[in-house]
């Protein structure tokens, strides 16, 4: 059986297991998806152009800056300095922001890395019952992840990853944090081309937010006058984190006339929706220009997102350093359109 047979019957394996996984759900799960039921949300945003334009099929891709978000292993494989920024016009005239930047270490066969990021809120009128036009106040609301990652090769073909990272998220005065942990593999197979990933992200505790608005006095019994202005705080319910765990392969093949051509599939399992898969192809052109194409979430129950576009440019400068530009564009649906613009610098 040659290198494309092996790699088809994989991937026709891996969907055939997937369909089957989901009819069997369905004799054991309630009428649910869990959309909603998570906090910092946000970290389920995928981040890089390039990640998104191949329908979020990332787990099993390296020597990236943007591994840090998908699979702090993929990170072993850098050999040199890189940075990465990518700005998202998210849904509902938000912004969603992730900067990251790596670089190896002297021992180890290790690299170390780091990442920010948020999502804003723009200013809103504070409007009450009483004030439907404004109170005259403003709010807003901000969500942000400070993430520190090591990585490190085992064996040339094999890496580990691990990341810590502090959440947070707020809403006008009140606001909640908590501390989780991200852990992933790589492999390299023995078939040219062939890699595997896997990851767990966003592992830890429940949030709950505090502050100021939460904090009244109020009359509990106005029949009684001796018992008024009791100071009251309200407690909010706490929510988990969003972990999701991916499974991935990749394939990359040369093909003639300067192409290459990568495919990748990741099989997704997140605490906040139902399972799915996510798909993407990307042709490229003597390693300058890139043309990729995907599909978000296929499988997940009420799902609103699906196909995923874009394309890339790399530069490589008189020092050999590579300066990369992505774009990707994304199907919502109902809720439109989502644009990403990616730039990173590999040194």
């Amino acid at each position: 059986m040659n290198v494309y047979h092996t790699y088809r019957s994989l991937i026709v394996l891996i969907m055939t297991g997937m369909m089957a996984s989901q009819v069997t759900a369905q004799d054991f799960v309630t009428d649910v998806s869990n959309n909603g039921t998570v906090a910092a949300a946000f970290l389920e945003i995928g981040v890089g152009a390039r990640a998104e334009a191949m329908g979020g099929a990332y787990t099993a891709q390296s020597a990236s800056a943007d591994m840090i978000y998908w699979n702090p292993a993929g990170l072993a494989f850098l050999d040199g300095v890189a940075a990465s920024f990518t700005h998202t016009e998210w849904l509902a005239e938000t912004s969603f922001d992730f900067f990251s930047i790596a670089a190896p270490l002297p021992f180890f066969n290790g690299v170390v890395g780091a990442s920010f990021t948020t999502l804003s809120v723009p200013r809103q009128i504070v409007r009450t019952v009483e004030a439907p036009e404004g109170t005259g106040e403003f709010y807003d609301a901000r969500d942000f992840a400070v993430n520190l990652s090591l990585s490190a090769r085992i064996i040339p073909t094999f890496s580990f990853g691990i990341s810590g990272k502090i959440i947070s998220q707020r809403i006008w005065s009140e606001q909640g944090s908590q501390f989780a942990l991200d852990a992933g593999v790589f492999y390299h197979t023995p078939l040219p081309g062939l890699a595997l990933g896997a990851s767990i992200s966003n592992f830890g505790a429940d949030i709950s937010l505090t502050g100021k608005n939460l904090n009244d006095i109020i009359d509990p019994d106005p029949a009684n006058r001796g018992i008024e202005n009791i100071p009251v705080e309200y407690k909010t319910d706490a929510s988990p984190l969003p972990q999701i765990f991916r499974f991935g392969v990749s394939y990359t093949t040369s093909l003639p006339g300067r192409g290459s051509l990568v495919t990748a599939v990741d099989l997704m399992h997140p605490t906040g929706s139902t399972e799915s898969m996510n798909m993407g192809i990307e042709y490229g052109f003597n390693d300058i220009f890139f043309l990729r194409a995907g599909y978000l979430n296929r499988f997940e129950r009420d799902s609103v997102n699906g196909v995923t576009l874009g394309g890339g440019l790399k530069y490589t400068m008189k020092d050999r350093s590579d300066f990369v530009f992505d774009y990707a564009y994304s199907d919502w649906g109902i809720l439109e359109n989502v644009h990403r613009i990616s730039v990173g610098i590999y040194l």
